[in-house]
């Protein structure tokens, strides 16, 4: 029996094998590297190891070091979740010869399907129809995919539209897998424009059902659900009968996914790879399922037979809240989450490694959290989950949560229309945040009572004060940060309290500074206010009943100090400058790649923006740098 598992893994998997493991009175050890020190789950556990170092490739990537870790703890298991090296067989083959418990199916099962190229060949052997690219591709064989064969989650993975992009693009890609999964192969197959992502989870050679998986960008998923919509019943069985064949060609033991892809215009489907792990996506089959796979994780490495599965019942949604920018192509996010409250509700369950005060850090994914509602039908399941996700807090940094409500509530998607092309449909019709009024007001007033607070002086005279008053005060503010589009509030404060001059229709009926009520068109409102930084600088972040605001209060002098010349490349996140491929003196056009930094195990290019020359390059391959960051300067062509 097991007694006491380390999770060689962090944030919000670790958090989720713990709450099993405390279920089962087993003792947990987490192991945690310096920029993850201050996360939840390093509390939760019952030991801590600290490993030295922040990047993957000094800490969760060491196998001797956390080999090391489990033996210092006393530990007699490892969990390896999800990514790092959980479908590394050399590491499982070594946590089993150092005596300790492998939650995970036997080395050689990861080593049969750890490699997608050697995994088509035996899935080929088993009967079951895969992708396979000519040797030589032409221009009719295109678009083309190229993919890592080591790792998953859309890194290492490229879409080729043109022939003499593949060098290039296949070069891309073996970087990221070298990055991220510390395997620079890759392989090629024929990309499917508008086919379906549907996977089967697995316990041993017994199937859960399965799930959808389409909705997804930058190849990576989004939005998760099971059962999967509107798939036809012959479909459904021939998935999971070609899923227990793929398990049974490899003796598997414990919990594994196998994925497909799935053409809807001729209802064939298509081994994509197996994932030899518990997936991102299980909480969704363990809702409609009734079932904890970790539990059975845990069970089939004790030697415990696999239950039968339950049939599936109701429906359940699943999205991954990621700290990034849809709008600026999905630009990873980090720094400090001053607010991250997401409320409880019947049905709904959150599954993250972050708090309030938590930062989110640029060495690793920058998913924040699962959510996931469960409800009697598929629609249900979608309201509940658009309804919690729109009344969350979220404050700190840019996230998808805006793009999320609105898949959950797009009729498309409601009426079961999805594919791994669909969502940048969906997001082209994501509407631009409503301007509103009752925000900036409600920003205004409660900076004036943030600033009352702060006197040390004459605390019962009013805000904003004046014997004549000969014209209002005016609070002026930037929409969604510093280079955003600029509101001005202008109010008046006496003894009968707030009187606001423009915009004009709102009435003050509550002011504080953390809390504000408004009176627009016979309508009272009340919007939360959190105000954040030294005063006159301050960055506030509205919730109201048209959602989510952040505004950045714009300073009356502008510092010479802050501001950066015409044609400067700004570095857009933190991160590791991976490659220059320009020269202070060289001509450039529009578009063209300047550098490549990479951040949170994704490279992002960094390209001119207008003809030009460049007139400087500030960073080499190697340098890190922090965001906003003057990168390069590129001087418009007159």
């Amino acid at each position: 029996m097991i007694t006491r598992l380390l999770v060689a893994n962090r944030a919000e998997i670790a958090s989720r094998v713990f709450r099993t493991c405390r279920a089962l009175g087993i003792e947990t050890v987490a192991i945690h590297s310096d920029a993850d020190a201050a996360l939840p789950y390093v509390g939760e556990a019952d030991h801590v190891v600290r490993l030295a170092g922040s990047t993957p490739a000094e800490t969760y990537l060491r196998a001797d070091l956390v080999l090391d870790a489990a033996r210092r703890a006393g530990a007699d298991a490892i969990h390896p979740g999800y990514g790092f090296l959980s479908e590394n067989a050399a590491f499982a083959r070594a946590v089993e010869e150092a005596g300790l418990a492998w939650i995970g199916p036997s080395p050689e099962s990861i080593e049969a399907m750890g490699s997608k190229i050697e995994a088509k060949r035996l899935m080929k052997a088993a009967g079951v129809p895969v992708l396979e690219a000519p040797e030589q591709p032409t221009e009719a064989d295109l678009p083309l995919l190229v993919k890592a064969s080591a790792g998953g989650g859309g890194r290492g993975m490229r879409v080729v539209r043109r022939l003499e992009d593949l060098a290039d693009e296949i070069a891309r890609a073996e970087a990221e897998a070298a990055s991220a999964f510390g395997d620079g192969t890759v392989f090629v197959e024929p990309y499917v424009e508008s086919g379906r992502h549907v996977e089967v989870q697995v316990v041993g050679s017994t199937v859960f059902g399965e799930r959808d998986c389409s909705l997804q960008r930058r190849h990576q998923k989004v939005v998760e659900e099971a059962p999967a919509p509107g798939l036809p019943d012959a479909v459904r069985t021939a998935l999971h009968d070609a899923a227990r064949r793929a398990a049974e060609a490899v003796g598997y033991r414990g919990a594994g996914t196998v994925e497909f892809l799935y053409d809807p215009a001729t209802e064939r489907f298509f081994f994509l790879e197996m994932n030899t792990r518990l997936q991102v996506e299980h909480p969704v089959t363990e809702l409609v399922h009734d079932v904890d796979l970790v539990r059975l994780q845990i069970a089939a490495a004790e030697g415990a037979p696999v239950p039968g599965a339950a049939a599936p019942h109701g429906h359940a949604i699943e999205v991954r809240l990621y700290a990034e920018d849809p709008a600026a192509d999905y630009q990873p996010q980090s720094g400090l989450l001053t607010a991250f409250e997401i409320p409880a509700a019947p049905g709904v369950r959150v599954d993250t490694g972050f708090a309030t005060g938590s930062t989110v850090s640029t060495f690793y994914d920058a998913m924040l959290a699962k959510v996931i509602a469960w409800g009697p039908t598929r629609a249900d399941a979608a309201r509940t989950l658009a309804g919690v996700l729109a009344r969350a807090r979220i404050h700190g940094l840019t996230t998808n949560r805006d793009l999320l409500v609105h898949v959950l509530r797009d009729p498309g998607f409601l009426a079961g229309d999805v594919a791994t092309d669909r969502l940048p449909a969906i997001v082209a019709g994501l509407p631009a945040p409503k301007a509103d009024a009752g925000a900036h007001v409600a920003a205004a007033i409660a900076l004036a009572e943030r600033a009352r607070a702060a006197r040390t002086v004459q605390r019962r005279i009013p805000v904003a004060w004046r014997n004549v008053v000969s014209q209002p005060q005016r609070t002026r503010l930037a929409v969604g940060g510093p280079e955003g589009e600029e509101v001005e509030v202008a109010w008046h404060g006496g003894r009968d309290g707030y009187l606001v001059a423009e915009p004009a229709g709102v009435g003050v009926v509550a002011a504080g500074a953390e809390a504000v009520t408004l009176e627009l068109d016979g309508v009272r409102r009340t919007y939360a206010v959190a105000a954040h930084g030294l005063t006159g600088a301050e960055t506030v972040d509205v919730d109201g009943p048209c959602g989510h605001v952040r505004l950045v209060r714009v300073p009356r002098f502008v510092d010479p100090a802050a501001q950066h010349a015409s044609g400067s490349l700004l570095a857009p996140m933190p991160g590791t400058v991976v490659g220059v491929s320009v020269a202070a003196g060289q001509e450039v056009v529009a578009g063209q790649p300047v550098l490549v930094l990479e951040a949170m195990k994704m490279q992002h290019t960094v390209s001119a923006p207008t003809d030009g020359v460049v007139t400087e390059i500030n960073v080499e391959p190697g340098a890190q740098v922090a965001a906003g960051e003057v990168l390069a300067v590129v001087e418009e062509r007159e």
